[in-house]
């Protein structure tokens, strides 16, 4: 298989029911959730999303929840959960749509929810879902705030919103300044110039990307580009402070706006007032606050204002700052929040230095809500302030056990508030140095998320690669923060890297987009036979493949024009080639040039490819994968005339029935996967199948059925399905030999695969979250039986140990 790609979140979003959606601050989650909301409501999604359509949003923003004081809604109460200003709905509508099935519920903020609560919202998610299965439901959170696979067991998919790729920067770019020409239509050759100098600066300059790679930041340095005729700050902590200082002084005066309030406050004295706010927040865990909450707030800050206090009461004030700042925003009736969390990290990290609370930031560093304000503050704080600040930070750090993550995020923290200091003292770097070079190499992925952080500078600290087991997993591990990194400065590494570990060739190779493209191909891959290796090229690496005249893999992932593609695999002699999100390729027929070598294909997310006819001229395909969305009937008959075939992959599968599909009698492995449960019916005109996957079935009893039916299959991996309807006198099933599914809520059922599958030698069970623990004695009378537990958490698994050697336990 090819390896996993980045992929755009319209596209993962459409064949996955129910999501949660991790990404860091600024990523963009609580946008998406509410794009969704507006368009499926207004019925404007296309293409992947168009199923969405006309379906009925339910918003729940947690951190609105909890400044209300509110608990969990139930059905009845989801559609004021948002604060939207609505008509009533009438009684029982809400439960009659999640019913039906016509319900979008997006949860936004699992993050804002205490760590103490949030097993109560595990609790009241699924049962809600629990009682209306076919809810469509997408939930956001930050990155570490709850462990992996959290929700599985509810059958949630897991993603992650990646950082913006360069390309995505320049396309970023590119709109915002679209945008900008729409309501300035006067200033159009500038805001052109100012574009070209913006994507030339981002193009050249490698720290300035590295600050632009959320959506966020993206748009503060595109306005500031402007605000400064084209000169910009050079770290995040300037970034925000030029962004405020644009907001809080410039924003009325540049739009000739007087004090229509009759208020007139200094840029400090707007700070002072808003940072007052801020740290309250940040101190409660909220990002929401109440017209209340905020005067009580300001009263305290106006104490010292004298010259504040005289133009007028905190009532008029805060009026004032709601409306003039530019900074806070009314979320609901009574409800509001700054523009963005990071500003309100900003303030109150500005407010806990200049009020000496440093050991307060210590103490809630090892708190993922708090990181951010403790990196602000670094920017803050004076030279004896930061010494103490990076001095406490890693003193929090091995204060933890090695195996605690807490052990390599704090130095971490550490290493980044010292990294932009303009004066530190020597040992105190130094100790930073030397507490960060005792976490390499990272030991999991954790670690590597966590390193990756600090970009280039973390490369000095990589060990040297014969001093790790060749291709054991801490090399992996390293290989994979240099696939992070990247950039010119990690070439030179992944030279290294990969001629002392063999497997590190293809790791970097799917991550070449972090390396410029033409170093990358003839600095590293070119030194190494690729035969056996997966490369991803995106639209920038192609030029590039000409350095690499042993490559026999090829993914091309990304939109670029046919003749193009044409172009790059004339020259190429693949035996792999998986083309991935590109809506411009039409005619399959430029993968002629490979039909004497080429063996396997596989396309995902390509919509405009009109015919699959071509690939019958490919006299060695082997294997097919193909993305079936949106797909007419007819569109997979050419399947049946690829004589060689004997892997089939059909994702998507709108129909959810294996008898839709045109049966090959050549093909022995046979995986499907669709966002409903697929039905196996038809199954018995694929002669040779004897391996079959599929998403789920609607039931065990009904895969068990059609397993029988066939009598030829004997490897069976079913995701997450329903065990009810098993009878223990079912007729047995003689030839499945490997069974791999979600394991039973009652573990009682185990006892049933005896009788069922006498032939049985390998048995997976993947274990729910919502059963408290997992009994293998009823496997104990299957002495041949090979027995793999999976699971994303630590249930009670009972009667291991009389399993012996016969059980391995995997925890992912």
């Amino acid at each position: 298989p090819a390896p996993p790609l980045p992929r755009r979140i319209d596209d993962l979003l459409a064949d996955r029911p129910r999501v949660l959606l991790r990404g860091d601050a600024g990523a963009g989650k609580t946008t998406l959730l509410w794009w969704l909301a507006a368009h499926a409501s207004a019925r404007t999604l296309d293409d992947d999303l168009a199923p969405l359509n006309g379906l009925v949003p339910f918003v729940v923003p947690l951190r609105t929840l909890r400044a209300r004081g509110g608990g969990f809604p139930g059905p009845a109460e989801l559609s004021g959960a948002a604060g939207l200003v609505i008509d009533t709905a009438p009684e029982g509508w809400a439960g009659r749509v999640l019913e039906a099935g016509r319900a979008l519920l997006l949860v936004d903020g699992l993050d804002e929810v205490p760590p103490e609560e949030r097993e109560q919202a595990h609790t009241w998610l699924s049962q809600l879902l629990a009682r209306y299965p076919e809810t469509r439901c997408v939930v956001t959170v930050r990155p570490l705030a709850v462990e992996a696979d959290w929700l599985r067991s509810e059958d949630f998919a897991e993603l992650r919103l990646l950082p913006m790729r360069n390309e995505d920067i320049q396309a970023f770019v590119g709109s915002w300044h679209r945008a900008a020409r729409l309501s300035e239509q006067d200033d159009t050759e500038r805001l052109d110039e100012l574009e070209r100098d913006l994507s030339r600066q981002f193009d050249q300059n490698p720290t300035l990307r590295d600050l632009a790679r959320t959506p966020l930041l993206c748009a503060v340095i595109c306005a500031l580009h402007r605000r400064r005729d084209g000169f910009l700050p050079e770290t995040r902590w300037k970034l925000y402070r030029s962004a405020l200082e644009m907001l809080l002084g410039h924003r009325d005066h540049r739009r000739r706006i007087g004090n229509p309030e009759g208020i007139d406050l200094e840029i400090e004295e707007s700070t002072q007032l808003l940072q007052r706010i801020a740290v309250w927040l940040v101190r409660e865990g909220q990002s929401e606050f109440t017209r209340d909450q905020a005067l009580r707030q300001l009263r305290r800050a106006l104490a010292g204002m004298e010259r504040v206090s005289a133009q007028g009461p905190p009532e008029r004030l805060l009026t004032h700052l709601l409306n003039r700042s530019g900074l806070l925003q009314e979320h609901g009736d009574d409800t509001y929040q700054f523009i963005h969390r990071t500003f309100q990290d900003y303030l109150a990290a500005k407010e806990l230095v200049e009020d000496e609370h440093l050991g307060e930031l210590l103490r809630h560093a090892g708190e993922e809500s708090w990181q951010d304000v403790v990196l602000l503050a670094a920017g803050h704080c004076g030279r004896r302030e930061l010494a103490s600040l990076v001095s406490g930070l890693l003193d929090a750090g091995n204060a933890h056990t090695k195996e605690s993550a807490q052990r390599t995020t704090l130095p971490v923290l550490a290493a980044l508030c010292a990294q932009h200091a303009a004066w530190l003292d020597g040992p105190v770097r130094e100790r930073v140095r030397h507490t960060l070079q005792a976490v390499f190499p990272p030991a999991d992925d954790d670690q590597v998320h966590a390193l990756a952080r600090l970009g280039e500078s973390a490369l000095a600290l990589l060990p040297p690669p014969e001093s790790l087991a060749t291709d054991g997993p801490l090399a992996r591990h390293v290989v994979q923060l240099l696939g992070r990194i990247g950039g010119s400065a990690g070439i030179p590494h992944a030279r290294e890297w990969s001629a002392a570990h063999p497997s590190a060739v293809s790791r970097l190779a799917t991550n070449w987009s972090a390396f410029p493209p033409d170093e990358f191909a003839a600095g590293v891959l070119a030194h190494y036979d690729l035969a056996e290796h997966f490369v991803l090229a995106q639209r920038a690496q192609l030029r590039a493949l000409r350095h690499l005249p042993s490559l026999r893999h090829l993914v091309v992932s990304g939109e670029l024009p046919q003749e193009e593609l044409r172009a790059a695999l004339a020259e190429l002699r693949l035996e792999v080639l998986y083309l991935h999100m590109n809506p411009h390729v039409t005619d399959l027929s430029a993968l002629g040039a490979q039909a004497g070598t080429l063996q396997q294909v596989g396309l995902d997310t390509c919509p405009g490819v009109q015919s699959l006819t071509p690939l019958t001229e490919l006299p060695s395909l082997v294997a097919l994968s193909v993305d079936a969305m949106n797909r007419p009937a007819d569109f997979l008959m050419p399947v049946t005339g690829l004589r060689t075939l004997s892997y089939l992959e059909i994702s998507r599968l709108a129909s959810g029935q294996v008898s839709r599909l045109p049966a090959h009698p050549g093909v022995t492995h046979l995986k499907v996967s669709s966002d409903r449960p697929v039905a196996l019916d038809g199954l018995a005109a694929w002669e040779s199948l004897r391996d079959l996957q599929v998403s789920r079935a609607g039931s065990l009893d009904d895969a068990v059925a059609a397993v029988r039916e066939h009598g030829r299959i004997t490897r069976l991996r079913l995701g997450l399905t329903s065990w009810k309807g098993l009878a223990p006198d079912d007729r047995p099933v003689m030839s499945l030999r490997e069974l791999a599914i979600t394991a039973p809520q009652d573990s009682a059922h185990l006892a049933l695969l005896g009788r069922l599958f006498p032939g049985l030698t390998r048995l997976t069970l993947s274990a729910r979250r919502s059963a408290p623990e997992l009994d293998l004695a009823p496997l104990l009378a299957l002495p041949h039986l090979q027995v793999t537990v999976r699971r994303g958490h630590t249930p009670l698994i009972l009667g291991w140990e009389r399993l012996g050697d016969r059980l391995r336990v995997l925890t992912y």
